[in-house]
């Protein structure tokens, strides 16, 4: 088992991702156990790019479903194309087709438009299927996903049960802005990814920025942990770090100071009440304290 969460491990590096050991083995149980994995955590934290850099190992297409408040079932689908199908109603009418013959035309595979979950299950090769921010869709969509999950069928009315080719690798990511239901979560194993350590971000900050300076890199990592611990409406995640760090290096900045973060804080908050308030209530004295670490 070492071995196998040791290369997990490795494979995610060789994609630029830095997995501790519960990621890694999270990663591994979803595979082995065909069972979809939950992620959640704070905005930023890397939840997404799981899903991505799991495809990349695999060397399979990556499928993705962004939800959204107001997401319905034939955008997550299906849908008909209804242009094709008033053709050939017209074509098939010109030739005298009865009403049951027209019905058994039309609704065939061929009129059939794949959205991204119907789409998953019918590959040849298992696809990664990433259902992104799943909490914020509402409770109806949350509940239709069920049948998907626990049988890895879907029903169309017009065609019945249509199941899964081969089964698709299925990451769910949430930033638990709502409560998830029992249901869903028992179908799921569970992740959950916080902000990094300082180790990390650092190691982070090494592998995807690695013409950053080593001094700058470590101050950056320090900075960034020391204003996690301020109250702030949004906490920057690592996405956050390595945009500051790549503006920084864009900007030819080779030291941190009061003037360079005042003017790069953007990149890091990206609420104006945080911007406000850091910059009025203690800049420098976070800077201060992060650099005599």
């Amino acid at each position: 088992m070492k071995e196998e969460i040791g290369r997990i491990t490795r494979q995610m590096e060789r994609q630029g991702y830095v997995a501790d050991r519960a990621i890694a083995t999270a990663v591994h149980l979803a595979q082995r156990l065909g069972k979809p994995l939950l992620v959640e955590g704070e905005a930023g934290v890397g939840k997404t790019e799981i899903a991505k850099v799991l495809a990349a190992i695999l060397d399979t297409e990556l499928i993705r479903l962004q939800c959204y408040e107001g997401l319905d079932v034939h955008t997550a689908l299906y849908e008909w194309n209804y242009q094709r199908q008033l053709l050939r109603i017209r074509v098939e009418e010109g030739a005298g087709a009865t009403p049951d013959e027209l019905e058994a035309t039309i609704f065939g595979r061929e009129y059939l438009l794949e959205r991204p979950l119907l789409h998953a299950i019918t590959r040849e090769l298992p696809p990664v299927l990433l259902i992104d921010e799943i909490d914020r869709a509402d409770e109806e969509f949350e509940a239709f996903l069920l049948e998907l999950l626990s049988d890895f069928q879907i029903s169309i009315p017009e065609l019945g049960t249509i199941k899964a080719t081969s089964r698709p690798y299925v990451v769910l990511t949430s930033n638990s802005t709502r409560e998830l239901s029992d249901a869903l979560r028992r179908r799921c194993l569970y992740l959950w990814i916080d902000h990094p350590t300082l180790d990390k971000e650092l190691r982070i900050l090494r592998m995807r920025r690695s013409n950053l300076p080593a001094g700058l890199a470590w101050d950056v990592a320090r900075f960034v942990q020391r204003l996690r611990e301020s109250k702030l409406y949004k906490t920057p995640g690592v996405a956050e770090t390595l945009d500051w760090a790549e503006a920084l290096e864009l900007l030819g900045i080779d030291r941190l100071d009061e003037e360079v973060l005042r003017s790069t804080l953007g990149c890091l908050l990206k609420d104006r009440h945080d911007i406000a308030a850091i910059s009025e209530n203690g800049l420098g004295e976070i800077l201060e304290a992060a650099l005599a670490e």
